[in-house]
């Protein structure tokens, strides 16, 4: 999971998309970069480097981002170890110059990479980009012509991609100065969404990205998400033209909602928090008759807050912040590796003591992945004096792993993959554990029809896993 940017028709396109990058920070800390390029000359500006957004640009790096189109992305390392060669933004200049960021992973990567090698097609990343690359390359370097319009052209190259690429991808691209395009993986199972503001000039400019947080920020209005299967292209006079190129059910990442968006953001019609809020409200509804067993409710925060609120209300139970965020410590989750999780969960929170002494703890999160968070956190509690901890999950068990772009890669990582909830609530510490179910879950996203492979197993492609060797950081 990363988050991606696109804006066309601004003279300070890089600046902005750097401003909303700096939006999108909670989806990736590991990379930032930005791409732009020249109107006159179709000359690439790009810059990228390691680490958080603030620190990856200096004010002398966007200076040189010039032009009035610019691509950006923060990167989320899903697998594997940070590698500078697999940031992005990337770019080919032959057959043409294109360059392109991405949001998801190729769950038939190796397959696709070695039958591109057999062509002589050379790699410098582990990178899935690299694959959509090469891919849109080949494409238009074989089957577009002369009469073709930029158009014609991209969308014939998008249509082999998808007819050959599996997996959930969002990507936003340059092809050199005459255009901005982005298009959604047959599924849309990872977001893409499209905002467009009323210049001065009377022309309208147009961002695309992953989230609406990063669209209001800016001062563009929603225009609308992105369709599965769909391309768009807006050309250097800022024409917008589109076609859906595939008819596939759509299948958005629940875990957008549970985990990953901003609460501000609204995916698919769907406020997050307001989502969130709903799922406490329905697993409350299902543990009213233990309410008497817990003295308040209380969240991890920032994710569960709304979840935690809506469990209090339904239980009639006070809800109180008992677990203090240091802001500076990058989130959890997303973090790669086990070790240095466990590091920054002790660096993480702090415990308000006075609250937690002798009480009943109901601790909310918003899924249990390795429970390696969870049993910090309970650890820490009763440490501070808490007579019991409860702990809740807004998300259903999770017990596969996922191909598409969300770190649990492997079925061993995933704590409920192997036991019960009696023996999860034992492995974490707690006195009891508490998932919502795949019906809340689809009640409180009223009408989507959303991914549920590491739910169920119910896979939008056929499983094609990485060997551990191929795997590779997004």
């Amino acid at each position: 999971m990363c988050g991606i940017v696109g804006i066309l028709g601004t003279p300070h396109a890089s600046q902005e998309v750097y401003q909303a990058l700096l939006m999108l920070q909670h989806r990736g800390q590991d990379s930032a970069g930005i791409l732009s390029v020249d109107s006159d000359t179709g000359k690439f500006h790009l810059h990228k480097s390691l680490g958080h957004v603030s620190a990856a640009f200096t004010q002398n790096d966007l200076k040189k981002l010039t032009g009035m189109s610019a691509i950006g992305h923060t990167r989320y390392s899903t697998i594997g170890e940070v590698k500078e060669a697999d940031l992005q933004p990337m770019a080919l200049s032959l057959p043409v110059g294109v360059g392109m960021v991405h949001n998801g992973n190729l769950s038939n990567y190796a397959e696709l990479r070695q039958t591109l090698v057999a062509k002589n097609r050379m790699f410098m990343s582990d990178n899935d980009l690299e694959i959509i690359l090469q891919l849109m390359a080949e494409s238009i370097g074989a089957n577009t012509s002369k009469s073709d319009t930029q158009f014609q052209k991209i969308a014939k190259s998008v249509q082999d991609i998808f007819s050959a690429a599996e997996g959930g991808y969002s990507v936003v691209g340059l092809l050199g100065s005459e255009g901005m395009f982005a298009f959604r993986d047959p599924h849309g199972i990872r977001p893409l969404i499209l905002g467009s503001r009323l210049e001065s000039n009377g022309k309208s400019s147009y961002c695309l990205t992953s989230e609406t947080c990063a669209l209001k920020f800016l001062g563009y209005q929603y225009e609308r998400d992105i369709g599965p299967g769909e391309l768009i292209w807006i050309d250097r006079q800022q024409n917008v033209q589109s076609v859906k190129l595939t008819k596939k059910t759509a299948l958005p990442c629940m875990f957008e909602w549970v985990y990953f968006s901003s609460a501000d953001s609204t995916l698919e019609t769907k406020n997050v928090y307001e989502v969130r809020l709903k799922l406490g409200l329905l697993l409350g509804k299902r543990l009213q008759p233990l309410a008497s067993q817990f003295d308040f409710v209380a969240p991890v925060p920032d994710t569960s807050r709304p979840s935690a609120i809506g469990l209090a209300e339904q239980l009639k139970i006070p809800f109180r912040e008992i677990l203090i965020k240091n802001r500076y410590v990058q989130r959890s989750f997303i973090l790669n590796g086990q070790d240095v999780r466990r590091l920054a969960v002790n660096m993480k929170f702090s415990v308000v003591d006075s609250l937690v002494k002798g009480k009943n703890v109901l601790l909310v999160d918003d899924s249990i992945v390795r429970g390696t968070t969870s049993k910090k956190l309970i650890d820490l509690l009763k440490q501070n004096g808490a007579a019991k901890v409860y702990l809740a999950s807004t998300c259903p068990p999770i017990v596969n792993p996922c191909y598409y772009g969300i770190d649990f890669p492997s079925r061993e990582e995933l704590i409920a993959s192997k036991q019960n909830t009696g023996e999860v609530a034992n492995s974490l510490g707690a006195d009891g554990v508490f998932y919502s179910n795949l019906q809340e879950l689809t009640e409180a996203l009223d009408g989507i029809s959303f991914c549920k492979a590491c739910l169920n197993g119910e896979y939008a492609y056929p499983v094609r896993e990485r060997p551990p060797t191929e795997r590779v950081s997004l």
